[in-house]
């Protein structure tokens, strides 16, 4: 008989908890041929006789698939968190950016082991997720915070079931709803970005936003520039590295950058924001001199943003800094990343060009029409842009930049 049953004392409920109660449980036994010989596939410990049965039906059409690979005895003993451990291991090291397995690997140890990673992978079920997803909602998390548990998951789960670690992916059946996500900050406005710029020229942050606000760049770009990638004479400047992700804390020297995440591009320095590089640079200068000049060291890493003694800054510092800032001059919040959002949708508004300013930002064609809300057919008007020359992305950045300062609102910088 395919299906047996035995009594234990300490039966699990469907949720696969265990219960300190004696009852009654149901194996599964099929015996099956493959490659010509004979072999035997188990699954124990089905709380009713019902799920015993339709797991029987479904195993016996898997096993009659000679290509189907029935999971190991260690596979069906591996536990969720040893399965998500590996899983980091071999997906991530090859497949993600080290800032997204950062993060995933912070939310699975805070968030999901804890409460499922005890439970043998093979045993998880969708009620336990929907369950997990219940206690992360008491527990205070965002809504956004438990869809992303539920998308870690489901990710790792679709593996596992690719693997043949488990027969199906529980993430899929949940019937959890999930709540309305934290709205995005809007993206700044021209007349925002305006008064950002008033505030921010002659202090620290102005190049800065000038990169991130008027240009686009992401905060590892901004942190990795290096004056050797700014060419003053032809008036350009080229995005090819960025800064390594979480840098350890009191690094002096970068030994080396990490490569764009997305494409390398050049990119023009406007009339509008030579300034802003020219009045950085003789500021660095005069910090190494009264540094020098004091017996003080000055590390020297090349860097267009850098600590006053030449320091790689750190990105969590910035960004933490950067929200303070805003609060502090009683400007709306946004996050730092949001001035990125903000460059690339005034550009676009003001031009037109979304091709353009996908090559400005380093995006994908697709990339930048999600952004953008663009859906329509985005190839069609391509065959135009084969190559963006310096000189469109001159027209798209000065029509942007020239903007800022309409309107009688010229920003001095002296």
């Amino acid at each position: 008989m395919a299906i047996t049953e035995r009594t234990v004392k300490n039966k699990r409920n469907s949720a696969g908890i265990l219960t300190g109660r004696p009852g009654t449980v149901y194996d599964v036994n099929i015996k099956y041929t493959s490659e010509g010989r004979p072999k035997t596939y188990s699954k124990k410990g089905f709380p009713t006789k019902s799920e015993a049965q339709q797991h029987e039906a479904t195993m016996k059409n898997k096993l009659a698939n000679p290509s189907y690979v029935p999971p190991t005895a260690a596979q069906r003993r591996m536990t969720v968190r040893d399965y998500l451990e590996e899983w980091l291991e071999r997906h991530g090291n090859a497949n993600l950016r080290p800032s997204t397995r950062a993060s995933y690997q912070s939310h699975i140890k805070n968030h999901i082991l804890p409460y499922i990673g005890d439970v043998y992978l093979s045993q998880l079920t969708p009620g336990m997720l929907d369950d997990l997803y219940g206690e992360l909602d008491r527990k205070g998390l965002s809504p956004s915070s438990v869809k992303y548990a539920h998308r870690i998951l489901g990710v790792a789960l679709e593996h596992a079931r690719k693997y043949h670690y488990i027969e199906s992916n529980p993430a899929r059946d949940v019937i959890t709803k999930f709540g309305k996500q934290g709205k995005t900050p809007d993206p700044y406005t021209v007349e925002e970005m305006r008064q950002l710029l008033a505030r921010t020229t002659g202090n620290e942050w102005g190049l800065i936003v000038v990169l991130a606000g008027l240009y686009g760049l992401r905060l590892s770009e901004i942190l990795g520039l290096r004056w050797s990638n700014v060419d003053f004479d032809n008036q350009t400047f080229s995005v090819v590295e960025q800064l390594p992700f979480a840098l350890p804390a009191g690094t002096t020297y970068v030994t080396e950058m990490a490569p764009v995440k997305s494409s390398e591009r050049v990119l023009p320095i406007t009339n509008v924001t030579v300034q802003y590089f020219t009045r950085q640079l003789m500021y660095q200068i005069e910090q190494k001199r009264l540094l020098e000049s004091s017996g003080e060291t000055y590390y020297d890493n090349d860097l267009v943003i850098a600590k006053p003694n030449g320091c790689p800054e750190r990105r969590d510092r910035v960004s933490a800094n950067f929200s303070q800032f805003l609060r502090h001059q009683g400007l709306r919040h946004i996050r730092f990343h949001d001035l990125r959002h903000s460059a690339a949708t005034n550009m676009h508004e003001l031009t037109g060009d979304f091709y353009t300013v996908g090559q400005i930002l380093g995006h994908s064609l697709k990339g930048i029409g999600i952004q953008l809300g663009i859906s329509n057919n985005l190839e069609s008007v391509t065959a135009q842009y084969v190559d963006v020359r310096l000189d469109r992305k001159t027209f798209v950045l000065n029509a942007y930049h020239q903007k800022l300062l309409d309107l009688n609102s010229v920003i001095s910088i002296e």
